[in-house]
């Protein structure tokens, strides 16, 4: 959700610091935005603002009207109070002397507010963050040491945090503090930083440590100090990016969206490459064993959005190739729904960032009954990498557009390698079908570009369709679940109300839905059903609906007999056909979200990574 840096410097001015890093990361939040500068002629200096982070570089002119070495930066995803000036972070206590920025909620925030509020504390904002700042002041004027005051405003805290504090009173140090809201520091050759994102701070640092919950740093021009909830030293060891500013740059492109659909099929390549070794999987980064393989009664795959689609497709795959049974569960209703997780359960968490908090939460349930849990997420050093039993990581790469696209098809291919892997330690598939899935997935990469090298199709089509209402997508088993991740795609970036159905349940209410002139993309991919594809494309003609069909290049033909419009993908092993089919899904979405005038990389309401329940 919001992104938070933080910037002690040397002799570099700290405002354009942050705001680079905050434009960097703006995907996390673009409600408004703001920045605190100390200094020692002028003191404290905020300045925010409703609105994209343009509005306060024009503010600020770039930072220029900001004098100081020391400073943090907020771009805001709203949770408690309305995007305005005054909710803006970063949010002063009521002397001025301590300025803070916060990701998270403070669920406990009424109680203490009320509390402040009796002692004579008055209130700018509608948030619950500001109660932190205010609460600080209290326990600052009562100790006399910033630290201390840090250490007990979080014991009487209840929520999800990820602070940014600095004090006039302390003019070289910021303070940093988490709890199940990412924070990172990075030592820079000029300062050193906080972050909630490396994206915020690669173009200075790749050094960084990753802070655990609890955990409090004090931060200075020269030196980074951490300690645990009892103010404690802990030795942090440092972590080296292995990326570079340009991933994180659109590169000429006009979205990162766009870039990072064209990514694909090399983010795919770094996934599934050093994992096949002379024609099998090895999984070097996982330490599941035959014999545990063999123990398992229950999977469970659990994540959130796209990844949730990720999970349903594994759902399928995995139950082919493993013949045990798969159940996908939603990360928000996993830990309250009593799930049946033992010794023998393998809980498979799926998520870009690694910091979504639903998927987080659901994995430390998992792991308290006892399941074993495997992440599977791009971020290396995330949370839930970093707490899960065994993670693989997909390497796609930074992601920075807020609709997945790169993201989703590595998750796939990681779902792939772990199927096929675990179903040759059971013995569940037949030697000439893992032959043949492992041979497809080699050159799924190849044929993706192959698609890639012209769609001008499907961004005919785009401009043919963008004016529809209403879309709905159907599809059958594999199709089914692609169809979930397309109409998400449609939805959150062009704002039309779009939903996936499985085809055969059309007769049983949904089809009362369809007139005419109704769009209905129907997806007819997966070969073992194509037929029964055709005929629901048929049932839908019949009603009047006007069909975008996305097939495969062997069943062009047929379904241009009856489809007002097909584009067609390059066909492959079935188990892997949705890899193909979601991209002109995706460029499906993009182009009628260019054509509708929307901001692609930055949809409405919406930011990259839920830190938040």
């Amino acid at each position: 959700m919001c992104g938070i840096i933080g910037f002690a410097g040397r002799q570099d001015q700290a405002a354009p610091v942050l705001l680079d890093g905050l434009e960097r990361m703006e995907y996390r939040g673009y409600d408004s935005a703001g920045v605190a500068v100390r200094s020692e002629t002028r003191g404290l200096q905020v300045r925010k603002t409703k609105g994209r982070l343009r509005a306060l570089s024009d503010l600020t002119r770039g930072g220029a009207d900001l004098e100081g070495t020391l400073g943090i930066g907020h771009t805001r995803w709203a949770t408690h109070g309305e995007p305005n000036d005054v909710n803006a972070h970063p949010h002063v206590s009521e002397n001025g002397s301590i300025a803070l920025v916060h990701n998270g909620i403070i669920e406990n925030y009424l109680e203490l507010k009320e509390h402040l509020m009796k002692l004579g504390v008055n209130f700018a904002s509608d948030t619950d963050s500001e109660v932190v700042a205010q609460l600080l002041e209290y326990h600052y004027n009562e100790c006399h040491n910033m630290l201390e005051a840090v250490g007990r405003v979080l014991r009487r805290i209840e929520g999800s945090y990820a602070f940014g504090i600095i004090c006039s009173d302390y003019p070289n140090a910021l303070i940093a503090a988490r709890k199940d809201s990412p924070l990172i520091l990075g030592k820079g050759g000029n300062g050193n930083f906080i972050a909630s994102d490396v994206t915020a701070i690669i173009k200075y640092t790749r050094e960084v440590i990753y802070m655990e919950d609890g955990e409090i740093a004090v931060v200075t021009p020269d030196s980074i100090d951490v300690f645990d909830d009892e103010l404690i030293p802990v030795d942090k060891k440092y972590n080296i990016v292995d990326w570079d500013v340009s991933a994180a740059e659109k590169g000429g492109y006009a979205h990162f969206m766009f870039k990072e659909i064209l990514e694909q099929p090399e983010a795919i390549r770094k996934t599934i490459s050093p994992r096949i070794r002379d024609g099998r999987i090895v999984l070097d980064d996982i330490t599941l064993t035959a014999d545990y393989a063999r123990n398992i009664s229950r999977i469970y795959m659990v994540a959130c959005g796209s990844a949730y689609h990720a999970g349903i497709v594994g759902k399928y795959v995995w139950e082919r190739l493993l013949r045990r049974p798969v159940e996908v569960v939603l990360a928000s209703e996993f830990r309250y729904s009593g799930p049946l997780v033992d010794g023998n359960t393998l809980v498979i968490t799926i998520s870009q960032s690694g910091e979504t908090l639903d998927t987080m939460a659901a994995l430390r349930e998992a792991k308290r009954l006892g399941g074993r849990t495997l992440a599977i997420c791009n971020v290396v050093g995330s949370s839930i990498a970093r707490e899960a039993d065994d993670v693989l990581y997909t390497w796609a790469g930074p992601e920075i557009a807020v609709a997945t696209s790169k993201g989703y098809s590595t998750q796939l291919a990681a779902l792939y390698l772990v199927g096929l892997y675990l179903a040759d330690l059971l013995g569940t598939v037949e030697r000439s079908e893992y032959d043949a899935v492992l041979t497809e997935l080699q050159i799924l990469p190849e044929k993706m570009e192959r698609y890639l090298r012209d769609f001008q199709d499907t961004q005919y089509f785009a401009s043919r369709y963008f004016n529809h209402g209403s879309v709905f997508y159907i599809g059958r088993n594999l199709d089914y679940a692609m169809g979930l991740e397309g109409s998400l795609k449609l939805k959150e970036i062009s704002y039309i109300h779009s939903e996936a159905y499985a085809s055969g349940e059309l007769k049983h209410g949904t089809i009362s839905l369809i007139e005419p002139g109704t769009l209905v993309v129907a997806l007819g991919t997966y070969g073992p059903l194509f037929d029964k594809a055709m005929s629901n494309v048929v049932e839908v003609k019949a009603r009047g609906a006007e069909v975008l069909a996305v097939t495969t290049e062997s069943f062009r033909e047929k379904m241009a007999k009856t489809a007002d419009a097909v584009i067609a993908v390059p066909d492959t092993h079935p188990v892997l056909q949705p890899s193909l089919g979601i991209v002109p899904l995706q460029l499906f979405a993009y182009y009628v979200a260019l054509q509708r005038g929307c901001d692609i990389d930055k949809p409405r309401n919406l930011a990259k990574s839920v830190t938040v329940e």
